[in-house]
């Protein structure tokens, strides 16, 4: 289970006892679906959008050996942006770039092993390609190699050496390396347990644009029964789920913490909350 949707666990039941007339069995489920959606999107997505450019031109460019352009076709194919999604025509490209050393090319290919596109699914292939890009520097690569090596696929798992992968990574100002060395530190996944490390990484990551990480800092917070913190953090990721959930999934822990402030309190919450906004301009 991910660690945010254990926290999110105890805060939903306190919810449920409190609305006893409106059960909120889809709640939980909502939540839950939306943690781990929301938690594995960057580790498990192959590539980012392709550069505009007209693919004809990209192609001609990687048949005439551009490792650059090999590694962008790659992403075209794999992503289907204005072709057919095609995995073994990514895998091609890709390998064409990786074996010229292109470090974006290698993480790519290692991501199609990972997932079983375009070739049959292979960790300890992937985990090679990872890892000859993350030698390089590639920040991508370097998050997923911490996670291969935190998971044991590929690799005995080993946590220290996740955690130095993450840490490589979040050093490049990579948010989800920074989220989920919060969750490492939080729940004490192979290392001590430290909410103050976990408060710094998720405050990295929420300032990099990753949302989740609020979400946790509102747990956290509450945890503490620091409740003013725990709305400002509730607060400003209740701002940032999409429109289209219905209004008492996306406030219902929010207004439950604030249920419990007193004006003043309330008034400092609100604050904080907004000179973090002021200061994180979306």
């Amino acid at each position: 289970m991910f660690p945010e949707i254990a926290e999110a666990q105890p805060l939903a039941r306190e919810w449920d006892k409190a609305h006893p007339r409106k059960p909120m069995t889809l709640m939980p489920q909502r939540w839950t679906t939306f943690f781990a959606a929301a938690a594995l999107v960057a580790a498990t997505a192959a590539v980012g959008s392709a550069q505009q450019e007209p693919v004809e031109e990209i192609h001609a460019r990687a048949e005439q050996g551009d490792a650059e352009a090999q590694y962008n076709l790659g992403r075209i194919y794999a992503n289907g942006e204005g072709v057919p999604r095609n995995g073994v025509e990514a895998v091609r490209w890709f390998r064409l770039g990786a074996e010229q050393g292109n470090a974006e090319a290698q993480n790519g290919l290692g991501v199609m092993y990972a997932s079983g596109r375009g070739v049959p699914q292979d960790d300890a292939e992937a985990v090679r390609w990872f890892r000859l890009a993350a030698d390089q520097g590639d920040g991508n690569a370097q998050f997923r190699l911490g996670g291969m090596y935190k998971d044991g696929k590929g690799v005995p798992r080993n946590y220290m050496e996740a955690v130095r992968w993450y840490r490589l990574a979040a050093d490049q100002g990579h948010g989800n390396a920074m989220f989920t060395l919060g969750t490492i530190y939080k729940g004490g996944e192979g290392v001590l347990r430290d909410e103050a490390e976990a408060v710094r990484w998720y405050r990295l990551a929420a300032d990099q644009g990753f949302d989740l990480a609020l979400s946790n800092l509102g747990f956290l917070y509450f945890e503490r029964g620091d409740y003013v913190q725990a709305y400002q953090w509730f607060h400003l990721y209740s701002a940032r789920l999409p429109p289209d959930w219905p209004a008492e999934s996306r406030t219902g822990f929010r207004d439950m913490v604030y249920e419990r402030l007193t004006p003043e309190q309330r008034t400092d919450a609100q604050r904080l909350a907004r000179e973090w906004d002021e200061a994180h301009p979306r």
